[in-house]
């Protein structure tokens, strides 16, 4: 704990807080499992509006679950390794910012305690002490100045996994009637109860989670899902006319 002194190492150990740590973790599964209810859901009853077989609107969901998973999976991975890349840039330009112009950068740092209210005599020991220690005076300045937390190296491959199996998991939710039921007009009908059902259930969760309503989270993620199937058929009906 640093320099904590005896009295606040003891309020720190009778105090544990228990934050809600896994945030990306949770906006990687909302993400892959939101498009993954939404999107097969909305495919199948289009195709079921075409009068496609079961087999047909099966072998084209699972089809597009794969795709799909691949494509959000990859897009999960190119947006955390665009990130971890943004914080190296920014990380050696600070560096050689304290390296070249140190004043400068003290005078930064001056700036941002103060504009946390605290007064010029309490923030120069707080600047002095920073420039000693030139590792804890860069994460300061990337912290404080640029807002940017050190990105976990394995956040890359874990975006990526985590949103394509939470899509596969999705995803296969709308199909699932279709691997029982040979008839699409009642399977359709079959899915859309799942995959309702489903979506209040997630948006539920997801409210829960991340803070919001959750009995409003689940109506709204389920009417989402509920006007895209029904554009979906309704766009397949009028196409066979």
């Amino acid at each position: 704990m640093g320099n904590v002194g005896e009295s606040e190492k003891y309020l720190l150990n009778r105090h544990k807080e228990h934050h809600f740590t896994a945030g990306e973790i949770v906006r990687d599964i909302i993400i892959g499992v939101s498009d993954g209810l939404t999107v097969p859901f909305a495919l199948a009853a289009g195709l079921s509006g075409a009068n496609a077989s079961s087999s047909i609107i099966l072998t084209a969901g699972i089809a597009e679950v794969a795709a799909g998973a691949i494509s959000m999976g990859l897009g999960g991975y190119l947006a955390a390794k665009s990130e971890a890349d943004h914080y190296t840039r920014e990380l050696r330009r600070e560096q050689e910012e304290i390296d070249t112009i140190p004043d400068t950068e003290a005078a930064e740092v001056a700036e941002i305690l103060a504009d946390y209210g605290v007064e010029p005599h309490e923030y120069l020991p707080v600047v002095n002490s920073l420039r000693k220690n030139p590792k804890a005076w860069l994460d300061f300045m990337m912290k404080f100045e640029l807002g940017l937390e050190k990105p976990d190296p394995r956040r890359a491959l874990q975006s990526a996994l985590t949103i394509a199996i939470s899509y596969v998991l999705g995803g296969l939710v709308p199909l699932l009637p279709y691997m029982f039921i040979p008839v699409a007009e009642k399977a359709v009908v079959a899915s859309i109860i799942v995959t309702i059902f489903a979506l209040l259930i997630f948006g539920f969760a997801k409210g829960y989670f991340t803070g919001n309503k959750p009995v409003w989270s689940a109506l709204q993620t389920a009417l989402i899902g509920a006007i895209a199937s029904a554009a979906a058929f309704g766009m397949a009906k009028t196409v066979q006319l």
